[in-house]
């Protein structure tokens, strides 16, 4: 008498099916883990050990700024540079302020362009150059008027 093969049964692939389930996770895992270290623009600030260090003095600043009471709005025109509308503690526009700023991307490649403001009248301020990508952009305000100087941050889109 002869024994029949028994059926092999499909289960003899599960230990296969895991192992393969896993290595796949892993490579996803280490292409994302690469591509996070290439696109990686940097730290965000330049010493946060020497800020720590001092952080009483931002505080003060911070509280300074405050004190001013500016109002200082930010928004892209159809061209796509960054315009400033700059009010006084009374609510009337700011006229006949020195503006400077910064543009920076708080998101991808790290870029930074320098903003000077052309006074358009009214309390409104817009920049001599255009932002050259869509997207957000962190932009730094320093105003000057009477005297004062006020540094504020202001996130605007550009489309």
């Amino acid at each position: 008498m002869h024994d029949e093969p028994s059926a092999r049964s499909g289960w003899r692939f599960f230990p296969l099916a895991i192992v393969g389930g896993l290595g796949l996770v892993v490579a996803v895992n280490g292409a994302m883990i690469w591509q996070a270290l290439a696109t990686f623009p940097g730290k965000a600030g330049r010493d946060g050990f020497a800020l720590s260090n001092r952080y009483n003095m931002v505080l003060q600043r911070q509280d300074d700024q405050a004190t001013i009471g500016w109002v200082v709005r930010s928004s892209v025109d159809a061209k796509g540079r960054a315009a400033v509308v700059l009010g006084g503690t009374d609510g009337a526009p700011l006229v006949g302020a020195k503006i400077e700023g910064v543009a920076e991307r708080p998101v991808g490649d790290a870029r930074s362009t320098p903003l000077a403001f052309i006074d358009q009248g009214a309390g409104r301020y817009v920049a001599d150059v255009a932002l050259d990508a869509p997207g957000q952009w962190d932009i730094t305000i320093t105003a000057q008027a009477g005297g004062r100087t006020l540094t504020v941050t202001r996130r605007v889109h550009v489309p």
